[in-house]
């Protein structure tokens, strides 16, 4: 008896165990979206270049996508029809020649149409368009000497080209000016204002260790690496807020460097990063006067240290 139920235990132990398996991957992949950029396909809608790497992501997805239902059909057809009967003989047959030849051109046409599709799509994903007539003003961009990188130019040379500087645990952003001296330039941190209608061009570099440069809905993540210089663009159409943060591990705190990018109006920004300039100079005036205060104390034989600052126990 026990040995008639031995096949029957074991079937329910397969059972279970497959159950159980199906059970965790599908945990593992509900946990996971919400760590990724989209649970099927690469998040779009904040950019161009973004837009077109959802849209070659759609079309390489459908045709892997009827590849792998048809083999995997055959496969299970296959298995089901001629699976192997008690005591049979298989048949001594040969390959099918003209099988192999066809499904071996049938994969070469396939790889030959999605890198047509990919290389015709390329250009959008790499070249930014022009600003829009009502967009913000800007600069030519200024040509950065990098043997291993490109940089993106807009067809007229003319986009806001701002630099992303990665630091431990935060995103610096350094806008431009009409200077050549990057120390006063206007500059903010972890939260990127940039005009809407107008090309962005970042030069993304870091300043410690490697980050990585993230936006799910304004393209591709592009690395942050210390002595070399990487590039990506973006063009918002419509005011919104895109949010993103570093995605290499880059040390304890690297889950609080975060980047969040806001598109405002052209005239906004305009006001906003006037304001900007004024706040950052009138701290460096703060800055400097307390710096001189310190300095007149030192030479007075006094410590610099705040008046305003409570005694501690045993002063009176």
């Amino acid at each position: 008896m026990p040995a008639a139920l031995a096949p029957a235990r074991l079937r329910t132990r397969c059972r279970v165990f497959a159950l159980a398996l199906l059970a965790g991957l599908a945990g593992t992949l509900v946990l996971a979206a919400a760590a990724s950029a989209g649970f099927v396909e690469p998040k779009s809608g904040g950019s161009p270049n973004a837009d077109n790497i959802a849209t070659l992501y759609k079309i390489i997805l459908a045709v892997a996508t009827v590849v792998f239902v048809g083999v995997e059909g055959v496969l299970l057809y296959s298995l089901i029809r001629f699976r192997a009967r008690k005591d049979a003989v298989p048949a001594q047959i040969r390959g099918n020649t003209r099988l192999e030849v066809g499904w071996t051109l049938g994969a070469a046409v396939i790889l030959v149409v999605l890198a047509v599709v990919t290389f015709s799509m390329l250009a959008g994903i790499r070249n930014p368009p022009n600003s829009d007539a009502d967009g913000y003003p800007t600069q030519r961009v200024v040509n950065v000497q990098n043997a291993s990188a490109y940089q993106p130019r807009p067809p007229n040379g003319r986009a806001l080209n701002i630099e992303v500087n990665g630091q431990r645990y935060a995103w610096r952003y350094t806008y431009p000016d009409a200077d050549d001296n990057n120390l006063n330039n206007t500059y903010s941190y972890e939260t990127m204002v940039v005009p809407t209608k107008t090309t962005v061009t970042l030069a993304i570099v870091a300043q410690d260790v490697a980050h990585s440069w993230w936006i799910p809905e304004l393209g591709g993540k592009f690395d942050a690496v210390p002595g070399h210089t990487n590039f990506t663009w973006f063009k918002i159409p419509e005011p919104g807020v895109y949010r993103g943060q570093c995605a290499e591990l880059c040390g304890r705190n690297h889950a609080d460097m975060i980047a969040k990018v806001v598109a405002v109006e052209p005239a906004q920004f305009k006001q906003w990063l006037a304001n900007k300039k004024r706040e950052i100079e009138a701290a460096n005036k703060a800055a400097e006067v307390r710096r001189k205060q310190e300095a007149e104390e030192t030479e007075q034989g006094e410590s610099p240290v705040n008046n305003d600052t409570p005694p501690t126990q045993g002063e009176g």
